[in-house]
């Protein structure tokens, strides 16, 4: 069985919910508390043992590209000043070199086709992907939990959370046959189904493992939902001859892609910070 050795971040997106933030600045940049919430979804990668980093941009996305890389100028003043500690901090957030990869998509045709310009940087081998605006709060990080539940099972993993009933509506869903313990088998995916008809309260949280088989059926994936390439669907069509499991995710998932998603998660992570928690914590008393 291969490694998972490289991971695929879409990071193409335009970001109109944050808008006017996100005119001249990628969502991805925006920060939840000191670092952007890329580099939150980067790290959560290395810490599994990714060692490729393939980003599918767009236009604007320049500053994507320059954060990880070295600022000569800023580590220089950093060194001059004695911020040892900051320098530190910042040579242990940017990967090595060679380890980072730039792909465009010049059209915006949905998370599919973003999967599917990555192919030659991928080439012929399982990789993962990772969707910048979920982050994953738990005890050990998803993904590398996700890799260690595809070495016993094989085929495909997807992460998935649980969601209150009344929401499923709101979600791709996965139908696990009753099974809500250990890593079940995933026997459908169902893209926002309607009120009450759900097969299951488990969500697709943004964390998957694929096999390069994707890239073939993505070749000649139809637009599905919203007129779009849509990553489900590719996996639909795979469903009968690759397996897929369900890894399920038992800490928090924050949606940064929405604005009170994104709030929450600055929330959460600020109040687990030694540094700024307890001060944080009698400001929010104050303002409630």
């Amino acid at each position: 069985m291969k490694p998972i050795r490289k991971a695929v971040f879409p990071v193409a997106g335009l970001g109109t919910r944050f808008l006017p933030a996100t005119k001249t600045i990628p969502k991805e940049m925006l920060p939840v508390v000191d670092k952007p919430v890329i580099q939150h979804v980067v790290e959560e990668a290395r810490a599994a043992g990714i060692e490729h980093f393939i980003f599918v941009t767009g236009r604007g996305k320049g500053a994507i590209e320059d954060h990880f890389d070295h600022v000569f100028e800023l580590n220089a003043t950093l060194h001059q000043r004695g911020r040892d500690e900051d320098l530190a901090r910042l040579k242990d957030n940017t990967p090595l070199p060679g380890r980072t990869s730039f792909t465009r998509q010049q059209e915006p045709l949905g998370l599919g086709h973003a999967v599917w310009c990555a192919r030659d940087l991928v080439g012929d081998e399982p990789f993962a992907v990772l969707l910048p605006d979920m982050l994953h709060e738990g005890v050990t990080p998803c993904l590398a939990d996700m890799i260690k539940e595809r070495a016993q099972h094989g085929g495909q993993v997807i992460a998935a959370y649980e969601v209150p009933e009344h929401e499923t509506h709101r979600y791709g869903i996965l139908d696990l046959h009753g099974e809500t313990q250990g890593t079940p088998r995933i026997h459908a995916m169902i893209e926002k189904p309607q009120k009450g008809k759900a097969p299951s309260n488990f969500a697709i949280s943004g964390r998957y493992i694929l096999s390069p088989e994707i890239f073939d059926v993505l070749e000649h994936q139809q637009r599905g939902a919203g007129g779009e390439i849509q990553l489900t669907d590719a996996m639909v069509t795979l469903m009968n001859t690759v397996p897929y499991h369900a890894h399920l995710f038992r800490g928090r998932v924050f949606d940064t892609g929405h604005q009170l998603g994104f709030l929450t998660a600055n929330i959460a992570y600020a109040l687990k910070r030694p540094d700024i928690g307890e001060e944080l914590r009698a400001i929010i008393k104050e303002l409630m």
